[in-house]
């Protein structure tokens, strides 16, 4: 589900999941559709947004990686090796 709604967005063709949630319960096989509504206070989307700088997550998963004695590893020092690779 996750792939077509990023195709139709892409293609900007259907009704795109655009502020609903839909959830899936598998043991009684329903769908249920609920409505969200945009946070004005949001840190990042609302009306006064104080997170403008996303650079952070760029280095991707190795930015929290953690290294052998336990300690988060600096960001965009190298992953730590794995035993058994």
């Amino acid at each position: 589900m996750q792939a077509t709604e990023a195709v139709k967005l892409l293609l900007g063709i259907g009704e795109p999941l655009v502020g609903r949630l839909l959830t899936y319960d598998a043991l009684g096989m329903r769908f249920r559709e609920v409505r969200l509504r945009r946070d004005p206070n949001c840190p990042l989307c609302g009306g006064s947004p104080t997170i403008k700088d996303l650079s952070i997550h760029r280095a991707g998963g190795d930015a929290c990686a953690a290294t052998p004695n336990g300690h988060a590893a600096a960001a965009g020092a190298p992953a730590p090796a794995r035993a058994g690779g």
